[in-house]
């Protein structure tokens, strides 16, 4: 044997090198944030199938087309928080505030897309799976990260998170819907802005009051949330709880 084991492949991808790729995906995302300056991220959460304007045409789904409006205001939504973004240190000196994606189409890459479309960049977070999910090429290259495990991505998505929404989707929506919930509910994560973009889309698939009812959460886990319809209605959410927040945890003036 002649290579250096941190060069061997075949060693790497062993199940012995687990934790060595595992630690990779911690310690490589940290260095590059903190290298370009990223303290404070609005997460965008929805379905990668939800087609753009350009796919539109292609879609054979009725009830998926249907949705296509949610990428536009996706994407406005995101235009408007890098603006705000722009201006950010000058409430909270030394912070940033950048838009942040699971890196792949659909509504992920309205996200990003949004972004640049106020010249600003934004995060992604993508994940490798055998289908569907594939970069897009709106996310900043410098700020674009490739995982193979769920949980370290679903870590990141966190670490700098001041502030999530989530657009209609599917188990992959509901899953970091619902694990975001969990941690502010139980304090693991510290009260940030939960938004459910598009109220009729959630009235129809989640009926949350009757956990309340039987007993299972609080009836104030139910004030975890709320829900919008425009992009200005959510920047505005957006703003008030996430200047309530920085405020108490700075200790600045509000």
């Amino acid at each position: 044997m002649t290579e250096i084991a941190f060069e061997n492949k075949d060693f790497l991808w062993g199940n012995e090198a687990g934790p060595v790729r595992i630690l990779s995906e911690y310690l490589h995302p940290k260095s590059e944030l903190l290298k370009k300056g990223i303290t404070d991220t609005v997460v965008v959460f929805g379905s990668a199938r939800i087609p753009s304007p350009e796919e539109l045409k292609t879609t054979k789904h009725t009830n998926l087309a249907s949705l296509h409006t949610y990428y536009e205001e996706a994407r406005e939504f995101s235009r408007l928080v890098t603006d705000w973004g722009k201006r950010f240190h000058e409430e909270f000196p030394g912070r940033s505030l950048h838009i942040c994606t699971g890196g792949g189409p659909g509504i992920m890459e309205a996200g990003n897309r949004g972004a640049m479309d106020a010249n600003g960049k934004s995060i992604a977070l993508n994940i490798a799976l055998p289908h569907e999910q594939s970069p897009n090429p709106y996310a900043s290259l410098d700020l674009s990260f490739e995982f193979h495990y769920f949980f370290m991505r679903k870590l990141w998505f966190m670490k700098y998170c001041r502030g999530m929404i989530a657009f209609p989707g599917g188990f992959g929506t509901f899953d970091e819907l619902f694990e975001t919930l969990t941690l502010v509910q139980t304090g693991k994560k510290s009260r940030i802005p939960i938004i459910l973009y598009g109220s009729s889309f959630w009235k129809k698939v989640l009926h949350l009051e009757a956990l309340a009812d039987w007993g299972l959460v609080s009836p104030e886990d139910l004030d975890l949330f709320q829900m919008v319809d425009s992009p200005e209605e959510a920047i505005q959410a957006m703003q008030q709880k996430i200047r309530l927040e920085l405020t108490k945890k700075l200790g600045t003036k509000s």
